[in-house]
């Protein structure tokens, strides 16, 4: 059985629901970013953030004005905000600052007499925003106006889940200032009432979220679906999907037609026509930026969070990703991926395969390249 093989590569992997969930499911960053100023400004005792990206501009001055009021009624409110991702500066953050907020930079660029690139590249990539032990947010979104006409996926939960995840941003708001890469630990994978919570930190060796990937879809029956906005997996991933669709597994694979950063889309372009003709589905979604990060496997398990289907999330990036079973948190995946199928359009593969000869080298070129995106 699926579950067996998981759990005996992963420990404990399903626990039975002992509670119930109050799960939202966002996917339009207005309603997102409404919603979440909503529970800053109800919050009673502490505001904890981390995120990739807090824009200078009128969505991060909307939170900034939103945790200004709640810092001073006396909150804890800590904000992690990846160094690189970020580009707004202390100044912007001033005010915040002189009422008590405690802000970190992770990991702010350094030069190193060896390995500079490598020990730079290694980002924060979680979002997530947890209230009073009370309500979670998980998901793709970063807060700022460049994104906010993009597809993204989020879930709102409220739910005692919120103390472990806590304990997960507290180990990366200890660590923002360290260059070494963490020693791995065996065991990421928090569980907690039907969810598992894995975490990931760079390592060349122990890549938890790939694998747990890898996993899932090697033990699909019936179909996989995914959702990303960047698509460069390694061998072994590309392998298990061919093998899936071989053994009559449908396979759907969802990206954006135009993604944010073009030298991708050359790059995952080499690999669209070879995976159809081995059984994988693509549906390119037309109207924006389709940025949300999902496996959902056989309409009964989830995977999301912050990671992309690419080499840099599963070696570089500290990433977070949610499991589960919940058949409720299914529900709300499946109209949402629904969602996107209906604005999506299949694969040309004619068009792929005559393509000019200058994109094709052009692709030949950055290939070797492709594991610094």
């Amino acid at each position: 059985m699926p579950v067996l093989e998981i759990r005996r590569k992963f420990g404990k992997f399903v626990i039975p629901m002992l509670e119930n969930y109050n799960t939202q499911l966002f996917d339009d960053n207005l309603r997102l970013f409404s919603a979440m100023i909503d529970d800053i400004r109800a919050a009673e005792k502490y505001i904890y953030l981390e995120t990739y990206r807090f824009g200078e501009d009128a969505i991060g001055k909307r939170f900034r004005e939103a945790l200004l009021l709640k810092a001073q009624e006396g909150l804890d409110i800590r904000l992690l905000v990846d160094a690189y991702g970020t580009q707004a500066n202390e100044l912007f953050f001033a005010d915040l600052l002189a009422a008590g907020v405690k802000l970190r930079y992770f990991k702010k660029i350094k030069f190193f007499l060896s390995n500079t690139f490598a020990r730079n590249h290694t980002r924060s990539h979680r979002k997530l925003l947890l209230i009073d032990d009370k309500i979670t947010y998980i998901g793709s979104s970063n807060l700022t106006s460049y994104s906010i006409s993009w597809r993204d996926l989020n879930l709102r939960i409220q739910s005692p889940i919120t103390h472990k995840f806590r304990g997960v941003f507290f180990k990366n708001y200890e660590q923002y200032k360290f260059y070494e890469l963490v020693p791995f630990e065996k065991k990421k994978i928090i569980s907690y009432h039907g969810y598992n919570i894995i975490q990931d930190t760079p390592s060349a060796y122990y890549q938890i979220i790939r694998d747990y990937t890898l996993n899932l879809i090697q033990n699909a029956r019936h179909e996989i679906l995914i959702e990303t906005p960047y698509f460069l997996p390694g061998h072994k991933l590309r392998k298990a999907l061919t093998e899936a669709a071989s053994r009559g597994v449908t396979v759907k694979i969802y990206l954006p037609l135009h993604s944010d950063v073009p030298i991708i889309d050359l790059l995952r372009n080499k690999y669209l026509g070879p995976l159809y003709k081995q059984g994988v589905q693509w549906r390119l979604f037309t109207p924006d930026n389709l940025h949300a990060k999902c496996l959902l496997i056989d309409g009964k398990r989830f995977f999301m969070g912050s990671a992309n289907l690419d080499y840099r999330s599963f070696r570089y990036q500290y990433e977070i990703m949610l499991y589960g079973e919940h058949a409720d948190t299914v529900r709300l995946l499946q109209a949402h991926i629904a969602e996107t199928d209906r604005q999506c359009r299949d694969l040309d593969y004619e068009k792929w395969k005559n393509v000019p000869w200058l994109y094709r080298f052009a692709e030949w070129l950055i290939t070797p390249f492709r594991r610094l995106f």
